[in-house]
């Protein structure tokens, strides 16, 4: 006879080993269920009547593009034409990989591809918008189609027009001095082998603050040199279109231990602390008449402008982030480039010589490109090193018809800018670097600013900056390689996952071409550093001592009234 302590026992085991069983099943069929319920989704997403390649389960052809994307794009174009769709995950994206497709869909649809997609991972960790405005975080190019963007794209090309260039040409003369500068004295004139890269990182960085804020960084060995390039550097990253792989595996973002999503969280604290800094700084500057001309002070300045505190946060963020993710990445590539290649430098200098002689390193800060030889070379360079190889990705806002398909409203598009400076329709040479091509063809078009209605804003800035350093840098040293560096524009690119394409570290030697010349005007240019600086001592003595006539202790404030620090001058009080 079985006891009831037995029976008990052997339905609980039975109940166990059922529980197990189930659970083992569950575990079992739980994947295979997602895997062909999530492959059903993915297929019925695919953009209708479009080629392009089938990926893999779950994560699309992200396995394809993970060593270089817009090259893999470009060789894709060969077999599915130049207008396909690939598979990030679930998601369909339309990949643009000619000069005439870009034109037919950004040039002819500009209003429905006026918008730019939110990705999880710049616009959810780094932006937080369940905690700020949709404006805070973002720049004016990572923005999506609002009124906010229009009056922020409104602000920044009053700033960035010709007229407006024109009033930062002084910021432009010193900062590309001092870029000699630091070249001439790392380098020991000539005869020291020099890593360039902090040279022009501080150019770049220094150049974003004193045009936005109108503040210097004079020195490589200030903290906030080291702070600003490292943590733009990591929120690049997160801006990368194809380095983030939950952007596009929502599944990936449940993980409880997420690394990655810390690291962005903590990097968008950091920035906002440095931030604050320079934009409370230029508020006292404006309010203590002190400020320099820069694009923050035009744009708060500007009554039509009309924009409040996100907004302008906005527009920092793009001029910051614009500076060090494309100038510093574009004087890189071409340093690198002359090094090994002395003939462009010899051309170069042939045609420089014929607007100033040698002993006039510096040039004219004033001349507004009137070297062909040497604007043929910025344009140059600005195709065959493309460093945005992939411009930034566009979103439909209303439906566009291409050929036989529709890409339906709310559609993903990358522009491959790479392909298209690349297009062997457009050049029939497309892979040599050759600036003469632009004396042959000079309204061909160039896609390394973006095309259409979201292309840069800066982009005449941009220009003005790269002529003035390339004729500066040119004019002043022979560069002769030290290192061997792979300058193409693929095999050379140190992280084909980044947003940008940087080159691999480098050291060459700046010999100066005239010694005596370049001695004089790197004098030249501490002297006018000392004169700045005295100015600015002078300004702020004046106004210190003003502010001390109006205060010196609480005895000499009104009743109810005590004094208190103010702004830059910690040891002068006024009442408040």
């Amino acid at each position: 006879m079985i006891k009831s302590t037995d029976l008990l026992a052997l339905i609980t085991d039975k109940g166990r080993r059922g529980t197990l069983e189930v659970l083992g099943i569950t575990l079992f069929l739980a994947p295979l269920v997602y895997l062909v319920i999530n492959e059903f989704i993915r297929y019925n997403a695919r953009i209708g009547r479009l080629k392009g390649p089938r990926g893999l389960p779950v994560i699309g052809n992200m396995w394809d593009i993970r060593v270089n994307a817009a090259e893999k794009y470009r060789e894709w174009a060969k077999t599915f034409g130049d207008v396909y769709q690939i598979q990030l995950g679930n998601i369909p994206v339309v990949v643009i990989n000619s000069a005439a497709a870009a034109k037919t869909l950004f040039g002819y649809n500009l209003q429905a591809m006026s918008s730019r997609p939110e990705f999880y991972t710049f616009h959810k960790l780094m932006v937080d918008l369940q905690v700020v405005s949709d404006t805070a975080g973002t720049t004016i190019g990572t923005s999506p189609f609002s009124d906010s963007l229009k009056r922020r794209r409104k602000g920044a090309a009053t700033a960035l027009n010709k007229p407006s260039i024109q009033t930062y040409i002084p910021h432009l003369d010193m900062e590309s001095r001092d870029f000699i500068k630091e070249l001439y004295e790392y380098g020991d004139a000539g005869t020291t082998p020099t890593d360039p890269m902090p040279m022009i990182q501080r150019l770049s960085l220094s150049l974003a603050l004193t045009l936005n804020w109108g503040v210097r960084l004079k020195s490589q060995k200030d903290n906030l040199f080291d702070e600003i390039t490292y943590v733009e550097e990591e929120i690049s990253r997160f801006r990368s279109t194809t380095g983030n792989l939950q952007d596009y595996i929502p599944l990936l973002r449940l993980n409880p231990i997420n690394g990655h999503s810390a690291k962005a969280r903590g990097v968008r604290r950091r920035r906002d602390v440095y931030l604050s800094r320079l934009n409370n700084g230029l508020d006292e500057r404006i309010a203590n008449g002190t400020h320099k001309p820069c694009i923050q002070a035009n744009v708060i300045m500007d009554a039509e402008a009309k924009l409040n505190k996100a907004e302008l946060m906005s527009i920092s963020l793009t001029m910051l982030s614009g500076g060090l993710d494309t100038v510093t990445t574009q004087v890189a590539w071409f340093v690198a480039f002359l090094s090994q290649n002395q003939d462009i430098q010899d051309k170069a200098v042939a045609e420089i010589r014929k607007l100033y002689d040698a002993d006039r390193p510096m040039c004219d800060e004033l001349d507004d490109q009137k070297c062909p030889y040497v604007v043929a070379l910025v344009k140059e360079s600005l195709r065959y090193f493309t460093v945005l190889r992939l411009a930034l990705p566009r979103a439909s806002v209303k439906d566009v018809s291409y050929g036989a398909c529709t890409i339906p409203k709310g559609s993903i598009l990358f522009l491959n800018a790479w392909a298209c400076n690349m297009d062997s329709t457009v050049w029939s040479d497309p892979e040599v670097f050759r600036p003469e091509r632009w004396y042959e063809q000079p309204d061909a078009p160039l896609f390394s600013y973006g095309t259409g209605y979201r292309m840069c804003a800066g982009s005449l800035l941009a220009n003005r900056e790269l002529y003035l350093v390339y004729m500066r840098l040119l004019s002043s040293f022979r560069i002769e390689k030290y290192d061997e560096v792979d300058c193409h524009p693929v095999s050379g690119n140190a992280d084909p996952t980044s947003l940008v394409a940087l080159p691999h570290r480098y050291r060459a030697l700046f010999v100066p071409r005239n010694p005596a010349a370049l001695k004089a005007a790197m004098e030249e240019t501490a002297a006018m550093e000392r004169a700045d600086d005295s100015f600015k001592a002078l300004v702020t003595l004046a106004l210190a001592t003003a502010v001390a006539a109006i205060c010196h202790s609480n005895a000499d404030c009104p009743p109810g009234q005590q004094c208190k620090q103010q702004g830059e001058f910690p040891n002068i009080k006024v009442c408040k």
